[in-house]
C-alpha cells in the first residue's frame, strides 16, 4: 500500500459509535458497569494497547489466561522507580566517570559545560525511552506520559537536565496517585517554577503565567464565555488573585557548581504578597489570609473544591483512554460518573482508571482501533512487538535508546519537548484530535522507519538493530500453514480482524502466485534445518517481504 492511500484511508475514516444498551439503560446508576463479557486475546490486546507501549504477543496471551481482575492488579501495581541515567559515553566529564549517574553531580563550568549538558541530555532521552521499552505490563509510563502532556515542561526552554529527571521523575513516581498532590508538588517543582515563571513572581512584580494555566490547564479548564473577563469556571480577576498567592516561591540550583546547591524550590517571604486575596464569585468570593509558604496549598484546596476540576481531569483521561468524541450520553453515562469517583475517593487517580478500564463502555467494539496511534506508541510498540532486541544490561542500548528518540521530531511528538504548553494539539483540538499526528509531512517517516527496519534494519553502535522476523514466526504456532501466519500477525498487530480480501493480498506477498503448500514446504524445511544458511535466507526474505506489507497497512496506525 503505498503512502497515499494510507493517508487518505486513515484521515478518511469515519467512526460511528453506537453506545451499547448497557451504558444508555437509564436505570442504571453509572455508565462504569463492570464488564463481564468474554475475555479473549482481542480484549486483552485492547486493554494492553491503551495501557502499555506495543504489547506483545507474549504479553497478550497471558493476559487473556490472566483474566481482566488480575490484570488490572498488575497494571496498577506499584514498582520500584527505575534506576537513574548514566555517563553511558562521555569520557571527560570530571565530576561523573561512565557508568555512573549525572543526576546527584554538579554541572562544570568552562569550555566542557555545553559538551557536558549537551551528553546529559543525551543520555536522560535515551534512558526514558528506555523506560517505555522496557516498561512491561505496567501502566506507569503511559500515565508519567499523560501527566507530562498535562503539566507541560519543555527541556528546550528549561535546559537543566537535572531539573528536568527531578521532573520527569516527580511524575512517574505519581502516576496513578492522588491529583490534588500531584498539583501542590507540581506548582512548586523547579522545572515548573522555571518553565512558567513562577520563580519571577514577586509581590512587587506579580507574574500570572502559572496561576493561569493552573486553572486553565491544570485544574478547572476555561469554560464558555460568560461576560468580559468570565470563564464560567475562572474569571480573569482569579487569576490575578492567585499570582499574588503563589509569590515567593523560587528554584535554587539551577546549574550549580556546588555540591551543596541541591536543585529545589525555596520560599523566600519577603518576595511574598501577605495581604489578604479576595477570590470572585466562581469561588464564592473566598478569602485566602496570609499563610506564607503554605499559602498556595489553600488555593490549591479551594480549586479542587470546585467541580469542574474532577470533571476536567476526567474529560482529559477519557480522550487518553477511550476516545476523543465527548457526546452528551458520554458525558451523562461516563465521565459525570468518573467524576464523581474521583471526588469520593480524595481525587486519587487510581481507582477512577481502574473502573473506565474495567468496564462495559471501554471494551465495546466500537473503541477497538479508531486512535490513531501516537508517535511513542508507533515507534515504542514496533520495537517492542517486533522481536528487537535490545539488551537493558548493555550500554550501548543507550545509543540504540538515543538513536530511536531521533526518530520523533520528523514524527512531531518529542518527549520533554511539547509543542506548547497545552501539550500535543491531538489531545485537546477539535474537530481532528487523534488525526493530527498523521500527514503527508508524518506519513513518510513512519513508512520509512517500518520499511527500514522490516528489511535491512540500522546499525547502531556497530550492531545491527532489525525485525527478527524469524523468531517474530516462531511465536506463531502452526506457522507452516501461510494462513495461520498471517491470521496471528494480524491479531497481535492490528486492533480489528482484517478482511479475506486482505489477507489473500498479504499471502500473495508472503508466496506470490504460489499454493499454500509451498510455504508450507520451504518453511517446513528452514524448522527442519535452522543451520542451513540458504533454507534461512529464503524463509527470512518472505517473512520480511510480509512483515513490510502488513506494517504500512491502515491498520498498524490503530489502535
Amino acid at each position: 500500500m503505498d503512502r497515499r492511500t494510507t493517508l487518505s484511508t486513515l484521515l478518511g475514516r469515519k467512526k460511528t459509535k453506537p453506545l451499547s444498551s448497557a451504558v444508555l439503560t437509564p436505570s442504571l446508576q453509572t455508565g462504569l458497569t463492570p464488564y463481564q463479557g468474554n475475555w479473549t486475546f482481542e480484549q486483552a490486546a485492547h486493554l494492553l494497547r491503551r495501557t502499555i507501549f506495543g504489547p506483545t504477543k507474549v504479553e497478550i496471551e497471558a493476559t487473556a489466561q490472566r483474566g481482566l481482575s488480575r490484570t488490572i492488579d498488575l497494571l496498577f501495581a506499584q514498582k520500584e522507580m527505575p534506576a537513574p541515567p548514566i555517563n553511558y559515553n562521555f569520557d571527560k566529564d570530571p565530576a561523573v566517570p561512565i557508568g555512573e549517574t549525572w543526576v546527584n553531580a554538579v554541572h562544570t563550568r568552562g569550555e566542557l559545560r555545553g559538551m557536558i549538558r549537551a551528553y546529559r541530555n543525551r543520555s536522560l532521552g535515551a534512558w526514558n525511552i528506555g523506560q517505555l521499552i522496557n516498561s512491561e505490563v505496567s501502566i506507569r509510563e503511559k500515565m508519567t506520559l499523560f501527566w507530562h502532556n498535562h503539566f507541560v515542561v519543555q527541556a528546550s526552554v528549561v535546559r537543566d537536565p537535572i531539573y528536568i529527571y527531578n521532573y520527569i521523575s516527580l511524575l512517574r513516581e505519581n502516576a496513578t496517585g492522588n491529583f490534588k498532590e500531584l498539583v501542590k508538588k507540581v506548582t512548586i517543582d523547579p522545572a515548573m517554577l522555571r518553565y512558567l515563571n513562577g520563580n519571577q513572581n514577586s509581590r512587587v512584580n506579580p507574574n500570572e503565567n502559572y496561576a493561569r494555566e493552573l486553572m486553565e490547564l491544570f485544574t478547572v479548564g476555561k469554560g464558555e464565555l460568560a461576560g468580559s473577563g468570565d470563564y464560567t469556571t475562572f474569571t480573569e480577576d482569579d487569576v490575578i488573585e492567585a499570582a499574588k498567592i503563589l509569590t515567593g516561591w523560587r528554584d535554587f540550583g539551577y546549574f550549580s557548581d556546588n555540591a551543596q546547591n541541591r536543585p529545589r524550590a525555596i520560599f523566600v517571604r519577603n518576595r511574598h504578597d501577605r495581604t489578604d486575596k479576595t477570590l470572585s464569585h466562581r469561588f464564592g468570593n473566598a478569602v485566602i489570609d496570609n499563610q506564607d509558604a503554605t499559602e498556595y496549598e489553600a488555593l490549591i484546596d479551594l480549586i479542587f473544591q470546585q467541580a469542574a476540576t474532577a470533571t476536567f481531569i476526567c474529560r482529559k483521561l477519557y480522550r487518553w483512554f477511550v476516545y476523543s468524541e465527548i457526546d452528551e450520553a458520554v458525558e451523562q453515562q461516563v465521565i459525570t460518573p468518573m467524576a464523581e469517583l474521583l471526588v469520593a475517593n480524595d481525587f486519587e487517580i487510581a481507582p477512577v482508571l481502574k473502573a473506565l478500564l474495567s468496564s462495559e463502555h471501554f471494551f465495546e467494539a466500537s473503541f477497538k482501533g479508531p486512535m490513531i496511534k501516537n508517535p511513542m506508541d508507533f515507534v515504542i510498540g514496533l520495537y517492542r512487538q517486533t522481536a528487537i532486541n535490545i539488551d537493558p544490561t548493555d550500554r550501548r542500548s543507550y545509543t540504540t535508546w538515543w538513536r530511536i528518540a531521533q526518530y520523533m521530531p520528523n514524527l512531531q511528538m518529542v518527549y520533554f519537548d511539547p509543542p506548547d504548553v497545552a501539550g500535543w494539539k491531538a489531545y485537546y483540538q477539535e474537530p481532528g484530535f487523534y488525526q493530527t499526528w498523521i500527514s503527508s509531512a508524518t506519513l513518510g517517516p513512519r513508512m520509512d522507519l517500518t520499511n527500514a527496519m522490516a528489511l535491512k534494519g540500522v546499525r547502531i553502535a556497530g550492531r545491527d538493530v532489525v525485525i527478527d522476523v524469524l523468531a517474530l514466526a516462531a511465536e506463531i504456532e502452526n506457522a507452516t500453514d501461510p494462513n495461520v501466519l498471517i491470521d496471528g500477525l494480524a491479531k497481535m498487530l492490528f486492533p480489528q480482524p482484517i478482511t479475506d480480501q486482505q489477507k489473500a493480498a498479504l499471502k500473495e506477498v508472503l508466496i506470490p502466485g504460489l499454493p499454500d503448500f509451498e510455504w508450507t514446504v520451504e518453511y517446513g524445511d528452514y524448522l527442519a534445518h535452522p543451520d542451513n544458511e540458504d533454507l534461512k535466507t529464503g524463509a527470512e526474505n518472505r517473512l520480511r517481504a510480509l512483515l513490510q506489507a502488513m506494517l504500512v497497512m491502515p491498520e498498524y496506525y490503530l489502535m
